[in-house]
């Protein structure tokens, strides 16, 4: 009988042995766990990092990729505004000429003229009033400063005069109109200025 109780007091030292055991390989099976979970969340986190940098990148390349086409557009659109502006100033170039023709035939004094040629003139008269008009339409203006006093930007000085009671550089005839297309001089004006001696 008591080697039955010394046997069963074995078996109970032993269970106990493989349950003590066991409980420290849960611990640390537990802790191993616990650590490729750390891991894992450190690289899962790090990787959320790089995806966010890599998205904030990306929403900044957008945006400054944005910028440019707007900013492209705002000189295209100026480019085709300015275009438009002066697009026709090679043909009011060729023009004024004609003007000046024109104006050189309407300055005869047609009252001592025959009737025919009285009338002719009339017409031109007429035919150059409606060009000076279409001119007018698309943004030409005549520069025609007599009196004034003489500005490089807009006129050319070709003569001098001395006259006493006429201040310098004022300008005293206009020997031929100048043109301007809005702001832009086509033509300078030709004229005549006064310098004192």
């Amino acid at each position: 009988m008591n080697e039955t109780k010394k046997v069963k007091k074995e078996e109970c030292e032993v269970l106990d042995v493989d349950n003590s055991t066991d409980g420290s390989k849960e611990k640390h099976q537990d802790k191993k766990h616990h650590e490729k979970s750390n891991k894992k969340e450190i690289k899962l986190q790090e990787e959320i990092n790089k995806l966010t940098k890599e998205k904030e990148e990306a929403i900044t390349k957008a945006q400054y990729a944005q910028a440019e086409l707007i900013n492209y557009r705002k000189r295209k659109d100026e480019e085709i505004s300015v275009y438009k502006k002066y697009c026709n100033q090679d043909l009011i170039t060729e023009l004024i000429p004609v003007i000046d023709n024109f104006e050189r035939a309407i300055s005869l004094d047609d009252n001592n003229l025959d009737d025919e040629l009285s009338k002719f003139l009339h017409g031109f008269k007429m035919m150059y009033a409606n060009l000076s008009e279409i001119m007018k339409k698309f943004g030409v203006e005549e520069i025609s400063r007599s009196g004034e006093v003489f500005d490089p930007k807009l006129e050319e000085a070709l003569m001098t005069d001395n006259i006493e009671d006429m201040d310098d550089e004022v300008v005293t005839e206009v020997l031929l109109k100048g043109y301007k297309l809005y702001d832009r001089v086509i033509r300078p004006a030709s004229v005549k200025i006064n310098k004192k001696d």
